[in-house]
């Protein structure tokens, strides 16, 4: 019982395999059309990678104040004295767009994250935001000098990595698997619609008999060869039977 079914394990996988060897063309075509796919469309929609820097501040104040001296952190003021600082060639609202302030976990320690399609220049603009926040709310708001109501924890960190998926190498390969895939599917597809008697397993299983024997195919050169070898034979049993 356990050796018929390895038999035919083994038929079906030597089959798998026949129809993929047969046709295996389609899938290298489908393959390479699928791959100029998505590298034309990686091409076509290619974005510039974006980076993000972020420094964190203390901000020793109730929550309602707290959320004050964050809208102030994208105030033009402040952001006029960042763009000053670091020579940058850009509006205050349009700086205003790269920052986010948030609270942490509804603490007092405040991040300030920076996006910018520099990484460097994103550590740059947090660490100088950070730094000009924590010098002029004090005169903004009429801090004492000796008390520490905003005081930086940590500043920002170049990250290498970029935050939105630029990476074209990621769709391609995408692309490739789905196209050998899509032409191994269509490969069993078209062998499933193939009702034509290809092996003598074939026939067993359809008809639930075991074949006994095969005949060879014929045609016109093998008939004639043979009629040809039946004369020849009948020629010399004739010269045999004179003699």
């Amino acid at each position: 019982m356990n050796q018929g079914n390895g038999i035919a394990k083994e038929i079906n996988l030597k089959h798998l395999y026949n129809v993929i060897i047969k046709r295996f063309w389609i899938v290298l075509v489908i393959t390479f059309l699928t791959t100029i796919a998505g590298w034309y469309y990686s091409s076509l929609h290619k974005t510039e990678p974006l980076y993000e820097a972020s420094t964190n501040i203390f901000i020793e104040a109730d929550s309602e104040y707290r959320k004050t001296l964050q809208v102030i952190i994208k105030d033009p003021s402040v952001l006029e004295s960042v763009i000053a600082d670091l020579g940058l060639e850009k509006s205050p609202a349009e700086l205003a767009g790269q920052i986010n302030a948030y609270s942490i976990d509804d603490t007092q320690v405040v991040r300030i994250s920076v996006t910018d399609t520099s990484s460097k220049r994103a550590v740059e603009i947090a660490n100088t935001t950070a730094k000009v926040f924590s010098e002029k709310i004090p005169l903004i708001l009429k801090f004492k000098e000796d008390k520490e109501d905003i005081r930086i924890l940590s500043g920002a960190k170049e990250n290498p990595l970029p935050i939105n998926n630029s990476n074209p190498n990621k769709i391609i390969l995408a692309a490739i698997v789905f196209g050998v895939v899509l032409g191994i599917g269509l490969l069993f597809l078209i062998d499933s619609l193939d009702d034509t008697i290809k092996s003598e397993s074939d026939i067993e299983m359809i008809l639930g008999i075991q074949v006994l024997g095969s005949v060879s195919s014929m045609n016109k050169k093998n008939i004639s060869k043979k009629k040809h070898k039946r004369i020849e034979t009948g020629l010399r049993g004739e010269t045999i039977v004179s003699k």
